[in-house]
């Protein structure tokens, strides 16, 4: 990574990386830790600091683990995973970074972005894509509580945090800031479509699950002077759009 970086300049950097993996720590949750954090601690190695004016991270909503909601910001995150401990070490890394050296780095902590394109292994385009096939299809009782955003407006809440210098050392929620549980976000899909037969209660939730995970984002709106525009019913309905058509 440091030979291909190393000889180029960049005024922003969006760090991406990391897949979303649940794994007990015995069960290979090491190497997620391993892989997330290893990555990072590269990436910001090899880059050129001269001319860099930002580094924002994308964190996720899986670092408040059990906190109550709405979590905002000022929570101790309390990890329930090597996934969501090696998101949380992050933020404190780049936090640390930014103290110390005035590396300009910020975290979007994000929480359920959805939209067209999204990896067929997630939530929303497996619900959407067996209603499509009107299939019979396991869920758990969907009472967890949770917070979906749509991409658009989490793409404009990272550019926000792009263009605000008092952003920099700073973690916002970017979220929709509205809770829904996902028993009915799952009717929803299926009111939409016309289709579909979801079977409740058939998946276990996981071990330690956060059964009310949705955002407090009156930070993001306050200094970055961001909020989210686009409704659920019209989010779902442009993603269902998308899964018709591919």
């Amino acid at each position: 990574m440091h030979s291909i970086l190393s000889n180029e300049s960049y005024d922003f950097v969006i760090h991406c990386g990391g897949y979303i993996d649940h794994s007990l720590f015995e069960n290979g949750g090491q190497k997620v830790i391993s892989d997330h954090l290893t990555s990072l601690f590269g990436l910001v190695s090899a880059l050129d600091r001269s001319k860099l004016k930002k580094f924002l991270y994308l964190g996720s909503s899986d670092e408040y683990g059990n906190s109550p909601s709405p979590q905002k910001e000022t929570f101790r995150e309390n990890p329930i995973s090597p996934y969501s401990f090696a998101k949380a070490s992050a933020s404190h890394f780049l936090q640390m970074l930014w103290r110390t050296e005035k590396f300009p780095a910020s975290v979007a902590r994000l929480f359920l972005t959805y939209g067209p394109g999204q990896d067929d292994k997630r939530f929303l385009p497996q619900i959407i894509k067996g209603c499509l096939k009107d299939t019979v299809f396991p869920s758990s009782l969907g009472e967890q509580s949770r917070d979906f955003c749509y991409i658009s407006d989490t793409v404009e809440g990272c550019f926000k945090i792009l263009e605000t210098n008092d952003a920099n050392g700073e973690i916002f929620n970017i979220a929709s800031g509205e809770k829904i549980t996902i028993r009915q976000i799952i009717e929803k899909v299926v009111s939409i479509i016309g289709k579909g037969k979801p079977v409740f209660g058939k998946v276990p939730y996981r071990v330690g699950e956060n059964m009310k995970l949705f955002a407090d984002i009156a930070k993001a709106k306050r200094i970055l002077s961001w909020e989210p525009k686009v409704s659920l019913e019209d989010g779902l309905k442009k993603t269902i759009h998308y899964y018709e058509n591919v």
